[in-house]
């Protein structure tokens, strides 16, 4: 028996367990900006918008959400790979997406490499789309090891 999903606004409690999903999702891209203490950063600064989903006591899946104040961004959605094809990645998407309309941001955009086609057929199904309108360009700011990663 499949214990019940529970979802719930992540926390630093949930770290480890959310690097270790992170670390094994096939796609997924970590950079620096990943450690804990940015993490923490990140999540202080966008309370109650990201989201882990729990199988009894196990984490299964994560979405970061966060906003600039106009528009927001979902980063590092993942779901267990015997979790799959269960509703986990829609629902963890529409509470990020429902906590971003009660903070009154009515867009949002996410970022998938562009290796990583089953992250993009997965948005395209739950209807998201490509823009073929914008580049996306970055520049570092601090010291990260910029051999990393474009990350």
């Amino acid at each position: 028996m499949t214990p019940e999903i529970t979802i719930t606004p992540m926390t630093m409690a949930d770290y480890d367990e959310a690097m270790a999903l992170w670390q094994i999702t096939e796609g997924m891209g970590l950079r620096p900006a990943d450690e804990r203490q940015h993490i923490a950063r990140y999540l202080a600064r966008n309370p109650g918008l990201s989201f882990v989903a729990r199988a009894g006591e196990t984490l299964v899946g994560t979405v970061l959400c966060g906003h600039d104040g106009r528009r927001g961004y979902l980063q590092h959605l993942a779901v267990a790979k015997r979790y799959r094809r269960q509703g986990i990645g829609r629902a963890l998407v529409a509470r990020a997406l429902s906590a971003l309309r009660d903070a009154d941001i009515n867009k949002c955009h996410l970022f998938v490499l562009k290796t990583n086609r089953q992250a993009v057929d997965f948005w395209k199904r739950i209807g998201w789309f490509e823009r073929d309108d914008l580049f996306t360009l970055s520049h570092w700011t601090g010291a990260f090891d910029h051999e990393a990663g474009s990350g």
